[in-house]
């Protein structure tokens, strides 16, 4: 028997979008991902990548306080036993909030599946859903809410201190109090890397924008915004070599290596962001949907979540290249499963 609606994707989105189906007694079958080492290595494990962050401090509903006796009431007892809950007073951690959202849909009865979903088939009706471990779903809906992937350098000391100093979001980590007036790199050359490195001026003392070329890829615009500040400093024909630090205080500086035939140099630094893009998670698709330039999944309706096949719906990064906010990605998660529940009454389908 074919399911009301599958939902392929653990973060902000797919819990948001479990929790609305649920209630709307669609009954939704949620794949949260397999945990293999492939899905830990390229930052696809359950949970999304909220899970490999640390301290939340812009989401609503959630300022700083002791939240340890709320998340020992709230999640089931098997799930906290391998959770870090932090004691004392501090700002929701990725971990906790994904947990409380996982916890959220299962409480309103959304099945889970711990499973990736390798191969779907949007030419039948049902769909057709296969997953790693071999298992076959159909669905009359389906929406897709896998996210996209930080691209990283791929180097060893950037991997060691990830949310100890390395991030992929200025917006998302940018104000912690390990940034503020210290100083700071961005990596990137592109509009995503100028707009990482004004938003950080507002924190650092001095941010360096380092990029392999002797001219920024970004548009004019961006890139006069980017010579005209005074606390960004641009790093011409340099590459990131190596991440500096320690276990004690995390990222502590920098190697840089030139591509023009100097010398190494190190540099002071508290932080480390990546401006070299995402990946949307979109190859278990196989192009079936229509994708945007840049391989995101394209909403074909204003202000809805549709896509260009009827049925299936896509909510948080992996159809928004923009905003990239958990809040904004719980939204459409929301949208996505109102879209489903009133598309699938139009279809005969409770």
């Amino acid at each position: 028997m074919a399911e009301n609606v599958i939902i392929i994707g653990s973060g902000p989105a797919g819990w948001s979008a479990a929790i609305y189906a649920a209630r709307a007694e669609l009954r939704p079958l949620l794949f949260e991902g397999a945990i293999t080492e492939q899905n830990r290595l390229q930052g696809t494990l359950p949970l999304g990548q909220l899970a490999l962050t640390t301290e939340v401090e812009n989401y609503a509903g959630f300022p700083a306080g002791d939240l340890a006796p709320f998340l020992q009431s709230a999640i089931e007892a098997e799930r906290l036993a391998y959770m870090n809950v932090h004691e004392g007073k501090h700002a929701v951690t990725g971990p906790e909030l994904m947990e409380l959202m996982r916890q959220q849909a299962a409480n309103f009865g959304t099945r889970i599946v711990t499973d990736d979903v390798v191969e779907v088939d949007l030419g039948r009706r049902p769909f057709v859903v296969r997953t790693l471990e071999g298992n076959t779903h159909e669905a009359h809906a389906l929406i897709v809410a896998t996210g996209a992937r930080a691209n990283y350098l791929g180097l060893p000391s950037e991997d060691a201190f990830k949310n100890r100093g390395v991030s992929a979001c200025a917006v998302c980590d940018g104000a912690l109090p390990r940034f503020r007036n210290k100083p700071l790199f961005v990596v990137g050359g592109g509009d995503s890397a100028v707009e990482e490195a004004t938003y950080l001026t507002k924190y650092a003392s001095m941010v360096h924008l380092v990029h392999r070329r002797d001219k920024l890829r970004a548009s004019m615009i961006m890139q006069e915004r980017a010579l005209n500040n005074p606390k960004i400093h641009i790093e011409w024909n340099q590459a990131l070599a190596e991440v500096l630090g320690n276990d004690k205080e995390g990222v502590t500086g920098v190697r840089l290596a030139s591509t023009s035939g100097g010398a190494d140099r190190e540099l002071a630094a508290s932080g480390v962001f990546l401006a070299i893009g995402h990946t949307p998670n979109t190859a278990f698709l196989n192009r079936q949907v229509e994708l945007t330039e840049k391989g995101y999944i394209r909403w074909t309706m204003p202000h809805r979540t549709a896509t260009s096949v009827e049925g299936v719906f896509a909510a948080g990064d992996v159809a928004d290249d923009y905003y990239r906010q958990a809040i904004t990605s719980s939204g459409t998660g929301c949208m996505a499963a109102l879209d489903a529940e009133r598309w699938l009454a139009t279809q005969g389908v409770h």
